[in-house]
């Protein structure tokens, strides 16, 4: 029976096509040679590749393979996600058939004793081959990785087994040894890469360090984010699989967070998403699909173009749905961070409300323009007989309270936003404060634009009970101070008034302007859509910007509250500018 090795040296490039493809013709133009597989992963910027053959060729070609790479790779500019210390970070031997493991461990040997001599480079040996117990696993090794070896190389208790004790920059180090047949096994996650480290400490062997062990014996972790796939992964390695087992790295990664791995369409049969997806297979509506599932520049080329729709209406959900969208995007991006772990628990309660908002107004865009169109088509109606005529009226009626009720349903959604965002500003972080800013003024916006929507299209129903009904609903602007009172106040003189009819918004209870009971002209925009000249608060520049860059202005629903400057529950104060905005700024 011939004699089997398995080699499977890990090199320090993964983004260079043409590197990866010289080191494996080095490998496969050694005779006596396989090359089983070649895995090159661009975020880790490391390929792993394995081939087998007899023992001596196996050495051979280990050997041309490194010969290669230290023409081909610079250490000195080398940048990745996966721990490294050289050129060739580690080369195994593994006995697969007539091998034993001493034959391995004299493989290792062979091979550290002539790359150090051929390319005068330091080396080390580990697993079976390890001459220490201290050199038995590969992070104790690596532990510093490359940036580490100037200062490990000169101490004695890190003198190398083969070569010198010299930093080679363009090359770093070397560990060679012989070890079992190892499994990698990477379990993917909906998370950050500091979520995944977190779980891959709390499982692998050596833990956080000797004081605090991790429960999984045998077993290598580390966590990471792979940009090519969009992902985090816990990349394990299970030395021993007999120790433990691979379902059982799978069930306690399980117990640590809710992991999503990939679906597995394409684990017993390809998958093609044109045939399997139905969105694929039912063809879209062709120039007429939704708005939502446009690009930015056809949309807003609609809402330019000479048509009625896309209009105000869906314009204001489109803000909304943005609005909605960036407070999503602060909760995520203070959510999973280390420096704000305490607030993961706060974040995946505030997060939620966003995203859910976010779709739900994006589905408003198209919802709006739809609630025209069939406003459109009852007008195009005949309206020749009294059958015809009655028939059309209800058509009409029916059209114009779903046109209210879009608008409504919309300023109810970001209504039911404002506790979320002002909470999201107390603790969120502050790196995202502009981005708070903006969230805070596209959802008013979107109110802003909903409130004229139902006034126009309500005047014009005749149902009383169904006016009375949405003028007894209230959502709130982000003024404390002022409320969506969908009750017209009456006539006024304002030039608005010919194209909308009433145009006035009710003032609740601000002091210095008109009473609950006066109507209040947009043409003089009340305090919290424009602050009065000459009442701006010290702390604001401009139309109430906050002057001080750590500040965030968001709405209140009631003053007097304390909210913190850094992401935690307490240091941020939050006090009035003016009757338009919370200033969020440092507490003091």
């Amino acid at each position: 029976m011939s004699q089997l090795v398995e080699c499977v040296p890990n090199f320090s490039e993964g983004r260079n096509q043409e590197v990866i493809e010289a080191i494996s013709g080095a490998i496969t133009q050694t005779p006596g040679c396989v090359l089983l597989d070649v895995d090159a992963g661009p975020s880790a910027n490391r390929t792993v590749y394995t081939f087998v053959g007899p023992p001596d060729c196996v050495v051979e070609g280990a050997l041309n393979a490194a010969r290669a790479a230290s023409q081909l790779i610079d250490m000195s500019r080398h940048q990745g996600e996966h721990p490294r210390m050289g050129t060739l970070d580690v080369c195994p031997f593994i006995p697969v058939r007539g091998v034993s493991m001493d034959e391995c461990v004299l493989c290792a040997q062979a091979f550290g004793q002539r790359l150090a001599e051929e390319l005068d480079v330091p080396v080390y040996l580990y697993g079976e081959a390890a001459r220490t117990d201290s050199r038995r696993t590969l992070p104790a090794i690596r532990a510093g990785e490359y940036e580490a070896l100037p200062k490990k190389l000169q101490q004695a208790e890190w003198a190398p087994d083969f070569g010198p004790s010299s930093f080679v920059p363009s090359w770093g180090a070397t560990a060679t040894g012989a070890r079992k047949f190892l499994i990698a096994f990477n379990i993917n996650l909906l998370s950050t890469k500091e979520q995944a480290h977190r779980i891959a400490l709390n499982l692998r062997e050596q833990g956080r360090g000797k004081d605090q062990p991790g429960r999984l014996k045998k077993v290598q972790g580390i966590g990471w984010y792979l940009d090519e796939k969009n992902l985090a992964q816990v990349s394990t390695n299970l030395l021993d699989f007999e120790v433990t087992a691979l379902h059982t790295v799978y069930e306690e990664t399980c117990r640590e967070a809710q992991v999503v791995s990939r679906l597995g369409l394409d684990s017993l049969c390809p998958f093609s998403p044109k045939e399997r997806i139905i969105e694929y297979l039912v063809p879209e509506r062709g120039p007429e699909r939704g708005l939502g599932s446009k690009s930015l520049r056809a949309f807003v080329g609609e809402v330019g173009a000479r048509s009625a729709a896309p209009g105000g209406g869906s314009v204001a959900a489109a803000a909304a749905a943005m609005g909605a969208a960036l407070g999503s995007m602060v909760g995520l991006m203070t959510y999973g961070r280390r420096q704000f772990q305490p607030l993961d628990a706060t974040m995946r309660r505030l997060i939620p409300p966003f995203r859910e908002a976010s779709a739900k107004l994006t589905a408003l865009v198209d919802s709006d323009a739809e609630a025209f169109a069939a406003y459109l088509e009852a007008m195009r109606l005949p309206k020749n007989t009294p059958e015809e005529k009655d028939r059309r009226t209800a058509a009409l009626q029916e059209g114009l309270r779903r046109a209210v009720s879009v608008p409504l349903t919309l300023a109810e959604t970001v209504a039911s936003l404002w506790p979320a965002l002002q909470e999201l500003a107390r603790c969120g972080n502050l790196a995202c404060r502009s981005d708070l800013q903006v969230a805070a003024k596209a959802l008013e916006t979107g109110v802003f634009g909903a409130y004229f929507n139902v006034l126009i299209n309500l005047r014009d129903i005749t149902d009383e009970a169904f006016k009375d009904q949405v003028s007894r609903r209230q959502v709130w602007c982000p003024d404390p101070t002022w409320g969506l009172d969908l009750q017209p106040q009456g006539d006024c003189d304002c030039p608005w008034a010919a194209g909308v009819g009433a145009c006035c918004l009710a003032s609740q209870a601000e002091t210095g302007t008109p009473g609950p009971s006066s109507p209040v002209c947009l043409s003089d925009p009340p305090s919290h859509l424009q602050p009065p000249a000459g009442s701006q608060d010290p702390g604001c520049t401009g139309a109430g910007l906050p002057g001080d860059p750590a500040g965030v202005m968001v709405p209140e629903a009631s003053p007097g509250s304390v909210v913190p400057p850094r992401p935690s529950p307490e240091g941020r104060a939050v006090t009035w500018v003016g009757t338009q905005f919370v200033h969020v700024g440092p507490g003091g």
